[in-house]
């Protein structure tokens, strides 16, 4: 029995029922406003005044539906007084009602629906609201022994006591209908003011946008920060093992300076991570390679460079990423191959971009594909294949070599 009653009432406990019906109130007030510009005949009383209220505003519903911002200040009320629950970016997001501005005559023609539908079914339930408790107010005055002749309500000449168990049904009927046109007006706006096809695949491509650029992300703070982290170590190692104070100063500039990169490649992920933050443009590209091999010197590294073309007019995504690519297969043969000879091919010319790091090939091979993750060389891959390249990584005779090869359209 409980149950019973808690399936009954429990609408009635929910804030969301009452801001349903204050928001289909608030459209029956186009009617009423509209209805001042007219005097009787056209007003004669009782139920035919709600009809008038329901029809005097249709036709500056619709031309109020062919202004596109209209969509927007109806689907931003429906979001606050339909949908249940908090009302968060994320939550207003998923409410599956659209608050942007019509872009098509769809658009516009669905808003027009909607505005009709709202005004019908507010002016019905502001009737409702109105009459239904003064009949309840009349049959509790019968109940009392005084007969009712309140507008437009049939008259009471006869009271009686048994009108009191009249009285309660009118609220009743009230409240039901109250949750039910509430509950049906919120499926309707999702309907009606729910993005279009247009309006879903620009939101599909942006979220695929922001996921592809998150991703970007991690992978260069992989880089990035695995590539400081290695460096400091084998850094840290050589100067323990060296017991060299002049040694040991040279690692721990080396290493202040590759932990301020790290930190200024974090800050920048960081940034960008912040939606309301500009994105920057202090992203290191293939002109400052120099940074990379000089922090491979100082790990103790043999590192012999060629660099060739015009790195300095590269196209900022392909520069950008053949650094952060260069910047990957030096951390491999650091934290892989320990402190071995290496040497480096950058090439530009009017066809591509050539990226080349061998080393020599311990035995057994610690690189990865061969016992580790793998993970950084399937970054270098796939960043070369957003860009159109190709990218490989394995033994090249008693080398380790790591290959890419970048499309460029014509340098000027």
């Amino acid at each position: 029995m409980s149950s019973s009653f808690s399936v009954l009432l429990g609408p009635l406990t929910r804030a969301v029922t009452y801001t349903r019906w204050l928001h289909l109130l608030i459209a029956s007030v186009a009617g009423v406003l509209t209805g001042f510009l007219y005097n009787k005949p056209f007003f004669a009383g009782g139920w035919l005044t709600w009809l008038w209220m329901a029809v005097l505003p249709l036709p500056l519903l619709i031309f109020a539906a062919l202004i596109p911002v209209v969509r927007r200040i109806e689907g931003l009320q429906a979001q606050l007084l339909l949908i249940p629950g908090p009302h968060g970016v994320e939550a207003r997001a998923a409410s599956g009602i659209a608050t942007t501005p019509s872009g098509s005559w769809s658009d516009r023609g669905r808003t027009a629906v909607w505005l009709l539908l709202r005004l019908g079914t507010g002016v019905a339930l502001s009737a409702l609201t109105v009459q239904l408790p003064m009949l309840a107010g009349a049959f509790t005055m019968a109940a009392a022994g005084r007969p009712s002749h309140l507008k437009g309500l049939p008259a009471i000449e006869a009271p009686h006591w048994w009108y009191g168990l009249l009285a309660p049904l009118p609220l009743v009927l009230l409240a039901a209908v109250a949750v039910g046109a509430g509950s049906l007006t919120a499926a309707a706006a999702r309907l009606l003011l729910g993005p279009s096809a247009a309006e879903r695949l620009a939101e599909l491509e942006a979220r695929t946008e922001r996921m592809l650029a998150h991703n970007q992300l991690a992978q260069e703070l992989h880089d990035s920060i695995g590539h400081a982290l290695t460096v400091t170590v084998l850094q840290a190692g050589a100067a323990r093992a060296a017991g060299s104070p002049e040694f040991t100063e040279r690692a721990l500039a080396a290493i202040e300076d590759t932990g301020h990169q790290a930190l200024a490649d974090l800050e920048r992920a960081l940034r960008l991570l912040r939606e309301d933050a500009p994105r920057p443009t202090d992203r290191p590209v293939l002109t400052d390679a120099e940074r990379l091999l000089e922090s491979a010197r100082a790990a103790g590294s043999d590192l012999r460079a060629e660099l060739s073309g015009p790195l300095e007019r590269l196209p900022g995504p392909v520069s950008r990423e053949g650094y952060r690519m260069v910047q990957e297969a030096l951390t491999n043969v650091l934290r892989h191959a320990g402190p071995v000879p290496v040497s480096v091919r950058i090439a530009a010319d009017d066809g591509a971009l050539e990226l080349e790091v061998r080393n020599p090939l311990p035995v057994p091979s610690p690189h990865p594909g061969s016992g580790g993750s793998g993970r950084g060389l399937r970054g270098i891959r796939e960043r070369a294949a957003l860009l159109g390249g190709e990218a490989e990584a394995g033994p090249d005779g008693a080398e380790w070599r790591v290959r890419a090869r970048l499309p460029l359209p014509q340098l000027r």
